[in-house]
């Protein structure tokens, strides 16, 4: 694999880059948000990983937009939340986000879930490509997808090609999942692979629900590094784009020292588990029609 650092990015193909290593803030109360995200900066973090589910898109955009740091070199990230998802919902959260992080852009939306039926999907990725033509959104994004949904997706971009006109059916640059060695989701990561789609990773931790596996402490002992670390540079040797999160200082440190050691080749085999344990919501199983 390609050496990696802090400052590494991916190009997505949308042309813009996302920094390889991302600062996740579900559950992060208003009250601390700024000052962690402020953190996860001065330790060299450039990419914030939000959603207007988690109710601090407020927050995050504050700690951007007073941070030293020019606005184009941080990465933010947002989603349309699957509850009530429609054209018109994902139009009216676009502008929310934008008036709640007080942001000009947003770098990356995405659909939350495929929850709603296939016209639903269909107008919600219509109304995330008309803002993403406006300027309001740089890069697009799906998030807890399946692979029939995705091939469903496939067919959207194509139907609205051809309803709107070549090259204006929108593109995934980015999708976003729940992986781990006990969720790798190997069907899901080949088909966006296969069609240079980026892979985030979230709760890639476990949930701290793991860090004592036997799986990984051979790993922490020769390496003389933390379980985390293990699990964040398993996600990065996979090719994904990780998305711990943690308000602790010096978990938010640790997290980011990843690039001074790898997984041998036999390690990788060995935490390639074949499991599907999920510690998150799975709104991959769930059929088209709903």
């Amino acid at each position: 694999m390609a050496n990696l650092n802090l400052q590494s990015k991916y190009k997505m193909k949308s042309g813009y880059e996302i920094p390889v290593l991302g600062y996740g803030v579900w559950q992060t109360p208003n009250d601390v948000c700024e000052a962690v995200v402020k953190e996860s900066f001065a330790v060299g973090y450039r990419h914030v990983d939000s959603a207007a589910a988690y109710y601090n898109e407020a927050p995050c955009g504050l700690a951007i937009r007073t941070s030293e740091i020019p606005r184009d070199q941080i990465f933010f990230t947002s989603k349309v939340p699957s509850n009530g998802l429609s054209y018109e919902s994902t139009q009216r959260q676009v502008a929310k986000t934008l008036k709640e992080s007080g942001l000009d852009y947003i770098d990356l939306m995405f659909i939350h879930a495929p929850y709603g039926g296939s016209a639903i999907r269909k107008g919600a990725w219509k109304a995330l490509v008309e803002a993403q033509e406006e300027g309001k959104i740089r890069s697009l994004g799906i998030s807890n997808y399946g692979v029939h949904h995705l091939d469903e997706l496939e067919q959207h971009i194509k139907e609205l090609e051809a309803e709107r006109g070549p090259g204006k059916g929108g593109v995934v640059s980015v999708g976003q999942w729940e992986l781990h060695p006990w969720l790798a989701r190997k069907d899901i990561t080949e088909w966006c692979f296969a069609r240079g789609i980026i892979v985030e990773a979230y709760s890639p931790l476990v949930r701290g629900q793991r860090l004592d596996d036997e799986l990984l402490k051979p790993i922490v002992e020769r390496t003389g590094k933390t379980a985390a670390q293990v699990l964040l540079r398993w996600s990065l040797q996979k090719g994904f784009v990780p998305l711990p999160k943690t308000v602790t200082k010096e978990r938010i440190a640790e997290n980011a020292q990843l690039y001074d050691f790898e997984l041998t080749e036999e390690e990788m085999k060995k935490l390639d588990t074949g499991d599907y344990t999920p510690v998150c919501w799975d709104p991959t199983t769930s059929p088209l029609d709903k």
